[in-house]
């Protein structure tokens, strides 16, 4: 049996903030936790590991909105696009995520959620970020809203074209973006609910009546709010607005201070509050790359310090890694660390249903387990009790 023995350091746990600790991990999940004390004499066989003082041990963060990094992508369909981003993302505290597709040919789309249902029989192992499932961004959106999202691929919401293509992904697919103002776009949503499937609107023009409309149908989630949706007007909440005013949707939020401005992170956070927050990247293969022009769903993208751009200069997707969104949360609201922790990993957790697995440090769950140094720089991250990544 590998056992591993973390010792030292602070630690983000699900009721607060613990000093000198001790977390004991069995295989892949966590056995028990603890006070310091005499935890080493208590586990002699274990491999230990002394974390700095001043180092935070905070649980694995869950990204459920990321198409690519480190040059691979999703829509790459191939089983090493997926095994380079599982390999990537332990080294900005990733532990877990949903690939996400986009609006693509249905050929297309086919062949990345085929890969995917074949990734995770076959190599979703330990010691990598965990492939959760399937975030399928369009193509069931507004072409008024498409952002980044290529036009010429978009379709009206098409229950049979889903049962398809959920068949092909071997029921992978968690959670659905979606314009609801379509055609057949309420009973698509109530379809979703009925299948366990989570209904998110974007890239969508839906007014304050529309979006009702949707959380009537069953939608509980955003895709990232203000990008890709009707805004606020002081006569017409919007597509945004609504999603500030319905308690049953929690919103996706692009914490890169590009996509939303600082101040209006802070009125997001007043308005929804930490529980209804979900941190997301929405990042694309630039990410972790130098400057230079890439593929995004057929399009050149050029990034350009720290900017994804189509040449019309719409942002597409972000460079966005996970520890920054902590960092910049906490630089742009006045947020605890204990608050942060809940919008990167215990509420992306809760939104997919697996908070009896994932999400806290908690003993029975998987050892997914991250330590920052004080400036939010991550310096190991273990996924399913295995490092996956050392500075």
């Amino acid at each position: 049996m590998a056992t591993l023995l973390l010792v030292n350091g602070k630690a983000i746990m699900e009721t607060g903030i613990m000093e000198e600790i001790y977390i004991y991990i069995e295989n892949e999940h966590i056995a028990e936790t603890g006070p310091l004390t005499d935890a080493a004499s208590r586990f002699p066989h274990a491999e230990e590991i002394i974390i700095p003082k001043e180092h935070i041990v905070v649980p694995g963060f869950i990204d459920i909105h990321i198409h690519g990094v480190a040059g691979a992508d999703t829509m790459d369909a191939t089983p090493e696009a997926l095994s380079t981003i599982a390999a990537a993302l332990p080294s900005e505290g990733t532990t877990s995520f949903l690939a996400t597709t986009i609006t693509q040919k249905q050929s297309n789309i086919e062949q990345a959620l085929k890969n995917i249902a074949d990734y995770s029989l076959k190599s979703n192992t330990p010691g990598h970020a965990e492939l959760l499932g399937i975030h399928l961004e369009g193509p069931f959106i507004n072409a008024k809203r498409a952002g980044a999202q290529p036009k010429e691929h978009i379709l009206k919401p098409d229950i049979a074209l889903f049962k398809r293509w959920q068949h092909f992904s071997n029921h992978q697919i968690k959670l659905v973006t979606l314009a609801p103002e379509m055609e057949n776009g309420l009973d698509m949503i109530a379809f979703l609910k009925k299948e366990g499937v989570i209904a998110s609107i974007g890239h969508t023009d839906a007014d304050y009546a529309a979006v009702q409309a949707a959380v009537e149908a069953g939608a509980r989630h955003v895709t990232h709010l203000f990008n890709g949706m009707k805004g606020m007007h002081h006569r017409e909440p919007g597509t945004a607005g609504a999603a500030l005013l319905f308690n049953e949707l929690t919103i996706e939020l692009i914490a890169d201070g590009l996509h939303i401005a600082p101040e209006m992170v802070r009125l997001i956070l007043a308005c929804k509050g930490v529980d209804s927050t979900i941190l997301i990247t929405d990042s694309m293969r630039a990410k972790c790359l130098k400057n230079g022009i890439y593929d995004l769903g057929g399009q050149s993208v050029s990034s350009i310090d720290g900017k994804a751009l189509l040449p019309d200069g719409t942002l597409a997707g972000s460079l966005l890694k996970m520890n920054e969104a902590l960092r910049n949360i906490l630089a742009f609201t006045p947020l605890s660390l204990w608050d942060a922790v809940q919008m990167v990993s215990v509420n992306p957790a809760k939104q997919l249903g697996l908070f009896s697995k994932k999400g806290s440090i908690t003993p029975s769950k998987d050892a997914d387990i991250v330590i920052l140094d004080e400036h939010f720089e991550v310096q190991r991250s273990f996924c399913r009790g295995k490092q996956a990544f050392s500075r």
